[in-house]
């Protein structure tokens, strides 16, 4: 098995890798290029189509390793009925990869991506990938639900998660990090619980294809990973994670990616809420603002890098939540929670006296660099 995971990583990283300067190219040939305005926090045009590369490596790496894995009869694919749901998988990704190509080219209306989630949804679930059991929290047993519940529950918790990862994307790497350390996050958890190995390749293999985009994407950013590759992130994390806890029943496991993800999450649905209030009107969903967590917290005085960081700390805190949930139980992971929340708020006024401190300090020694200047011109003359 963890020979499949290494190759599942290094060559969906290699490949991401090589192929991200392909898609600068690429992008700039075809208009794919994010100007800066009020709402935008970068400065000058950037390509965004970098999101090719993550889906590419993906793609190659899982490919592969489907092949190698069933002609040594790893996996039983026709017993688990895998071959229709893999193909669902990709199917669904095709789709919407075309949909959200378009939308960064040329822009395309809200609801006509919203209509190709919804379709690339509806195939993932009609091909058996399903939310199917429902269960008591912080209990073994639970209820199998109904059929065309089950389809409306997973439609719904790919399209939630798949907006989630494409609203929080704002910063240089926010949105790639923080689906990056909720792979890492599920992939523990998913080995924890004995999890199908197609779980675990697949995460793997998504993981890898956002390492080798990520140096290319960390601030400052020379490329974006754009609709293309946020909405496709979030599809594939909220589908590898339901057939992640395919053959469980526990509530746990089926909390821990809710868990995991609850970053985006929280920050979608309150921008959800905001909107509607902010318009009085359902369209007002639609509508773009600077009300998102990282744009609260740039507001507060950090840089784009800070912002990032911060943001990645809490997402990794959260996953750890999830893992500690798991493996020791609900009182491990809240009185871990609870640690980490006590120390941050302990060290919080430092944190940012230190950071005004250095602002001040950055400030004085620019002022002193034009004082000793103007000085030398002074004694030139």
């Amino acid at each position: 098995m963890w020979g499949d995971i290494a190759i599942a990583f290094l060559l969906a990283f290699i490949t991401a890798f090589v192929i991200t300067p392909y898609t600068i190219r690429l992008a700039r040939k075809v208009g794919a290029v994010d100007i800066p305005n009020d709402r935008r926090v970068n400065k000058t045009a950037m390509p965004r189509l970098g999101g090719l590369a993550v889906i590419a490596g993906f793609v190659m790496s899982a490919i592969y390793l489907v092949i190698t894995m069933k002609v040594e009869n790893k996996i039983d694919f026709i017993s688990e009925g895998l071959d229709k749901k893999i193909l669902g998988v990709f199917l669904g990704g095709i789709i919407l990869t075309i949909i959200c190509f378009m939308d960064d080219v040329k822009g395309i209306k809200p609801l006509v991506k919203l209509a190709g989630q919804l379709l690339a949804a509806i195939i993932v679930a009609s091909c058996g990938v399903l939310i199917d059991n429902f269960a008591i929290p912080f209990k073994e047993n639970s209820i199998i639900i109904n059929e065309v519940f089950s389809y409306i529950l997973t439609i719904g918790w790919i399209v939630g998660i798949t907006n989630a990862i494409n609203l929080i994307d704002g910063l240089d790497g926010l949105s790639s990090g923080i689906t990056l350390i909720a792979c890492i996050s599920l992939l523990i958890i998913f080995s924890l619980n004995g999890s199908p190995l197609i779980a675990i390749i697949l995460i793997t293999a998504l993981a890898g294809g956002i390492v080798g985009f990520l140096p290319y994407n960390f601030n400052p950013a020379k490329t974006f990973i754009g609709d293309v590759g946020s909405n496709f992130m979030g599809f594939a994390i909220a589908v590898i994670s339901i057939l992640g806890v395919a053959k469980t029943y526990t509530a746990i496991v089926i909390i821990a990616p809710i868990i995991v993800l609850a970053l985006p999450i929280f920050d979608t649905i309150w921008a959800i809420i905001r909107r509607i209030v902010k318009s009085k009107s359902i369209k007002g969903v639609f509508k773009a603002d600077k009300g998102h967590l990282h744009h609260k917290l740039m507001a507060r005085g950090y840089t784009q890098k800070q912002a990032v960081l911060i943001l990645y700390g809490i997402t990794a805190t959260l996953g750890m939540v999830a893992i500690i949930l798991l493996d020791s139980g609900p009182w491990k992971a809240i009185s871990f929670a609870l640690l980490v929340i006590a120390i941050v708020a302990i060290g919080y006024k430092d944190i940012f006296h230190l950071r005004d401190e250095t602002e001040e300090d950055n400030i004085n020694i620019d002022e002193n660099k034009k004082q000793n200047g103007t000085r030398k011109i002074r004694e030139e003359k």
